[in-house]
């Protein structure tokens, strides 16, 4: 399954690297993360980990394959 999360603001290279897993594009207002997602458990772990950090998911969604 591939996702792509949308996060609030501007992420910096230290919090980009912690999803070194998924692909990461920095915009002017929101950065972009998106990627290979193995299981459900992976995806509930991705999230919590954007939580941890107090990233604010705008948007999430299944990509086609």
């Amino acid at each position: 399954m591939r996702y792509e999360f949308r996060v609030d603001g501007q992420m910096s290279d230290v919090l980009t690297k912690a999803f070194s897993e998924l692909e990461s594009v920095v915009g002017p207002d929101q950065t972009l993360l998106f990627g290979q997602v193995v299981d459900e458990e992976h995806l509930y772990g991705l999230l919590a980990r954007c939580q941890s950090l107090g990233l604010h998911v705008v948007e999430m969604r299944r990509l086609p394959e």
